[in-house]
């Protein structure tokens, strides 16, 4: 399904930058200038069959063509460069002889306890890679499987961004050192560690690891040529999606974060001290000399639609005075639990008793997440990292003012949207920085 919309036309002939962001459920790109005014943007849903693993690069494939077919020809000539982001830890397994599909792709929430056993005694003790859905997991479990009686010399990891970005410049190797992070990549020595080389599948990984939206090279000359892009377009180094989304706030300094008020609560922020813990699903990405230190909750959007009409939770939260502390205390999860065990140890979904005023029980719930939020948080200094000086929010609960209001109290610092929340528009930043400083 195409979904577009053109800005304002580019009859200046001025460059303009190109980012597309693959999220789970569809693709969506965004054109801007060098003032980072959109000039043109779309997005294009999955076909509902691609919930079958074997359809999803075909599907991805599909999508970036299409995307690329639905920019207005007007801008077209005017593209400098582009950038896209993926999904974390989603790898495929590429035949660098051919280019074809030899496994995958594996989703980036699809676990392989199999290998973790292996890979927990390589590894340094919580590091990011002890999980079962980490990008290394995922190698070694195929490894195991496929390579027991030998190595396959031409098999090589791809991230679902560099292989989406392969296709347009058909170089094999070339990764971002945000993905390469949970396959065991070190952004703070710029290499792989020593117990990760010395694996026999270590020619595998991306061997040239950049920093995000570095140029790669030009655009394929059959993909410009049917699309009619500039001679100059070049194809830049990508990212993560949340990077991407944090990207788009436009907010790098020490201690700013973005929260991301989605199906689920996510928190980044940006630090002067690297910490990394498994046991809290904390981990830093490096944001140039800084570092972005994440985690992330179940509790959520996810949650509120259980209980809530979109309709409901605007007409209820009308009538909630955000600078009154709710006494109700609750842990807003799903079934499937907690992921980032800060607030409960017990980490059990928690939402009684009800009050008869469902004003009162939003509030509650609005507040314990605020809670939840705030000793996210708390965790990270307690790691080491920055303190937390401002929150700007992302998803669709920034648009909600009483909840910000709350947050604003529990957290203890100013709380604001971001103007720019899209992964597509961080992306197309990323795309901007390859042609501006490449």
């Amino acid at each position: 399904m195409l979904n577009q919309q053109d800005r304002q036309g580019n009859e200046t002939g001025r460059p303009l930058y190109l980012g597309i962001d693959f999220g789970t459920s569809g693709a969506r790109y965004a054109l801007i200038d060098k003032q980072g005014a959109i000039h043109a943007e779309g997005k294009r849903t999955y076909p509902a069959a691609v919930g079958q693993t074997t359809n999803w690069a075909s599907s991805w494939r599909e999508a970036l063509f299409q995307l690329l077919g639905d920019i207005p020809p007007v801008h077209r000539s005017s593209i400098s460069s582009i950038s896209i982001d993926g999904t974390s830890s989603t790898t495929l397994i590429i035949d660098r002889n051919n280019g074809e599909l030899l496994a995958g792709p594996f989703l980036y929430n699809e676990s392989f306890p199999d290998a973790l056993p292996m890979v927990s005694s390589i590894a340094p003790a919580n590091h990011t890679v002890c999980s079962g859905s980490s990008t290394l997991c995922k190698l070694v479990s195929w490894w195991n499987k496929n390579c027991s009686n030998g190595s396959n010399d031409s098999a090589i990891l791809m991230h679902q961004s560099d292989w989406l970005l392969w296709l347009l410049h058909g170089e094999y190797g070339v990764c971002d050192y945000n993905n390469t992070l949970k396959v065991g990549y070190d952004p703070e020595i710029g290499s792989y560690p020593s117990w990760l080389m010395s694996q026999p599948y270590s020619h595998m990984l991306p061997s040239s690891v950049r920093a995000p939206g570095v140029p790669i090279g030009p655009i394929k000359e059959d993909v410009r040529s049917q699309y009619g892009f500039s001679n100059d377009c070049v194809v830049c180094t990508g990212t993560t999606d949340s990077i991407a989304a944090f990207l788009a706030a436009r907010t790098t300094d020490a201690g700013k974060a973005v929260t991301s008020l989605g199906s689920t609560l996510a928190i980044k922020l940006v630090s002067r001290v690297r910490v990394e813990d498994a046991r809290f699903g904390v981990y830093s990405h490096r944001l140039d000399d800084q570092w972005l230190v994440g985690g992330a909750s179940n509790s959520g959007g996810v949650v509120l639609r259980q209980l809530f009409s979109d309709d409901q939770l605007v007409t209820l939260s009308k009538d909630i005075d955000p600078s009154s502390p709710s006494p109700l205390d609750y842990y807003p999860l799903p079934k499937s639990g907690e992921r980032f065990p800060v607030s409960d140890p017990d980490m059990e979904p928690r939402l009684e008793p009800r009050p008869d005023s469902d004003a009162e029980y939003l509030h509650g719930i609005l507040e314990s997440m605020a809670r939840i939020e705030a000793s996210g948080y708390k965790l990270l200094k307690e790691l080491g990292a920055t303190p937390v000086e401002e929150v700007f929010t992302a998803g669709g609960g920034a648009q909600n003012e009483k909840w910000t209001a709350i947050r604003e109290r529990v957290l203890g610092v100013p709380v604001r949207k971001a103007e720019q929340t899209e992964a597509a528009y961080g992306a197309a930043l990323l795309a901007l920085r390859g042609a501006t400083t490449g």
